[in-house]
């Protein structure tokens, strides 16, 4: 009887799908944890810290290294899930992660946007604070549609070799044709 695949043909399909299933993280916001917000730049001073939470995932599969990006936004959606468990509001990283841990600190918060950290990304420490007798709206962020419309390329120009400049060609209002 005759395989239809080779023995080793088969052991590839099956350590490549075993991989993939692996790189398939199933980290998801939970309906509660849809309710916290996550502060980074922002101070949590005005809110009353309910916790703190230590959140883990694999930052690599094997001998390969998961992408820094989505490691940190399964800790980030765990620590909310994890707020949420604890009654909070808000979750703020108090650490960078490390080796695919994280540790984060649950607050109750006022409603409305927190306030911006003092020396915060961005934000030197000396800047003046808004003046409180004018309040500040924040319009929703909008998109652009991306441009449909072909790139224009010009073709190059030709170069004279005698000069080493480029050579205009001739134009129908200098007269280059029979008329």
């Amino acid at each position: 009887m005759r395989l239809p695949f080779p023995p080793l043909t088969a052991a590839l399909a099956a350590s490549t799908l075993l991989l993939a299933g692996c790189a398939t993280s199933d980290v998801r916001l939970s309906p509660a944890g849809r309710t916290v917000r996550a502060a980074y730049v922002n101070s949590v001073a005005g809110c009353l810290q309910v916790g703190t939470a230590t959140v883990s995932v694999n930052d690599s599969i094997g001998p390969f290294a998961r992408g820094n990006l989505s490691v940190r936004d399964n800790l980030e959606v765990l620590a909310r899930n994890a707020g949420a468990g604890l009654g909070a509001n808000t979750v703020k990283p108090l650490a960078p992660p490390v080796g695919g841990q994280q540790q984060w600190g649950a607050y109750r918060c006022p409603p409305g946007p927190l306030p911006r950290a003092a020396g915060g990304a961005g934000v030197p420490a000396s800047a003046p604070a808004p003046a409180a007798s004018t309040p500040q709206s924040y319009a929703p962020a909008q998109t652009a549609p991306l441009r449909t419309e072909p790139l224009q390329v010009e073709p190059p120009q030709p170069v004279n070799p005698a000069t080493g400049s480029s050579v205009a060609p001739p134009t129908p209002a200098s007269g280059g044709g029979n008329a």
